[in-house]
């Protein structure tokens, strides 16, 4: 299936659709195939399957644990390709959340059949910008995957466009939505970033980052087409590290209820 195919469905539910990450490798290649079909089979619309990098600046403390677990175990860019391949095979639309360097070393024309060839639907690169992205997008073209870039608070209207008008599958929109005190700001920016978004595009917007349970997510479902949600899910398996079993059974009591919530915004 398609992303935007997930995204069709899930608007003819009436609801946002609820987009899951995982890092590939995390904490070992076997156990996140499981755990991530675990999130599909507890109601995920979209996977985003991580590749570990060294040098995640982008990413929170949760993530950059993970990853290096991940990496530490050995996992190599191969590995996620199978684990896009295996997550694919669920008929879930999959897509891979990369740095750029790993795609570079890896070569991008490569790179680009590999994750095609595995069933992979695309690609979300949060450090490489549209302007930048030439080799990426005419690879992308080649192999007919989506190119999911980022827009922020910050992006100007202008900045916006030009991103939106490269996206292929969805636009990414990034906005902290924790369960701090800074919840409630947070919530302020990433209603008005998607309608400023959406005003580029007929694309769906999604949006991340910082929900972790139903409630926030049926939040963010009401003013978004997509739902993100990374952190919450590896922290699950983090804190259930001496038990993957009793991790499983929580990862799916979290994805079942964010699956409500998306339902309920």
């Amino acid at each position: 299936m398609s992303v935007a195919t997930a995204f069709e469905r899930a608007r003819a539910e009436g609801r946002a659709a609820l987009v899951g990450y995982l890092p590939a490798g995390f904490p070992d290649v076997e156990f996140s195939i499981e755990a991530i079909r675990c999130m599909v089979d507890s109601g995920c619309d979209v996977i985003e399957v991580g590749l570990p990098y060294s040098d995640p600046v982008m990413d929170g403390p949760t993530i950059q644990a993970a990853a290096q677990q991940a990496l530490e175990g050995g996992t190599r860019t191969t590995d996620v390709l199978r684990t896009v391949e295996a997550v694919a095979a669920t008929g879930t639309p999959t897509v891979v959340m990369t740095y750029w360097n790993p795609v570079e070393r890896y070569g991008v024309d490569r790179f680009a059949a590999d994750l095609a060839s595995a069933g992979g639907a695309g690609l979300i690169t949060p450090d490489l910008t549209p302007d930048s992205a030439a080799g990426w997008t005419a690879a992308a073209d080649v192999h007919d995957l989506d190119k999911i870039f980022l827009v922020a608070p910050s992006s100007t209207d202008a900045r916006i466009a030009m991103t939106t008008a490269a996206c292929r599958g969805f636009v990414y929109a990034t906005a902290v939505m924790g369960v701090t005190g800074a919840r409630a700001s947070s919530s302020d920016l990433a209603g008005p970033l998607v309608a400023r978004t959406r005003a580029t595009t007929d694309l769906p917007v999604c949006v991340g980052l910082g929900v972790s349970h139903g409630d926030q997510a049926a939040e963010v479902a009401a003013f978004a087409d997509g739902v993100i949600v990374g952190s919450a899910f590896v922290r699950t398996l983090l804190d259930h590290a001496d038990d993957r079993a009793a991790g499983l059974s929580a990862l799916a009591g979290l994805t079942a209820d964010l699956a409500d919530g998306v339902r309920r915004g």
